[in-house]
């Protein structure tokens, strides 16, 4: 253990700590499977406990490169809340920050652009009900048109005004 992760670890809760050593894994696991794109995907998880706060990667590591220490805890707001050398990108904290305030109970949010994601991203059906597989996800589906980098507060709210339905 390098001193920047033996004095991460010693300055937060034995469950942050766990967190982050699952949330790092969670990132070495999407380098391996190919679905990372280069710096612009993230990965965030909730810090247990009351302060709505969250981990995510720092802006300008690759997956495999993330460690428990190198994770950044921010809050709500996207103010660092402990010492970090990092910045974060803000689209991910735009995009992050907007499903762990809107839903208390997502404790882990994955974006990913994965060749199959962006396959059938890119048709102007989105997930076409031809299998039994894509039924179970139409279900819960929801889409949200592209509107750029995602970097205004603003389209929070309409990433999850979704009409369930492709957009073209």
């Amino acid at each position: 253990m390098n001193d920047m992760q033996r004095t991460v670890k010693l300055e937060v809760s034995a469950a942050e700590w766990a967190q982050r050593v699952d949330l790092a894994a969670c990132y070495r696991l999407v380098a391996h499977f190919g679905w990372g794109d280069l710096i612009f995907t993230h990965i965030s998880a909730r810090v247990p406990g009351p302060e709505h706060h969250l981990l995510i990667n720092p802006y300008g590591l690759m997956f495999d490169e993330i460690t428990a220490s190198s994770l950044v805890k921010v809050d709500l707001d996207g103010n660092q809340v402990s010492p970090s050398p990092y910045d974060i990108n803000p689209a991910g904290f735009t995009i992050h920050s907007a499903v762990h305030a809107a839903r208390e109970d997502a404790n882990c949010v994955l974006h990913v652009h994965s060749i199959n994601g962006v396959a059938v991203s890119a048709q102007a059906g989105g997930v076409l009900p031809l299998s039994q597989h894509s039924i179970f996800v139409l279900a819960s589906l929801g889409y949200h048109d592209y509107e750029g980098v995602a970097l205004e507060d603003d389209e929070k709210p309409r990433s999850f005004a979704t009409s369930g339905t492709a957009s073209t």
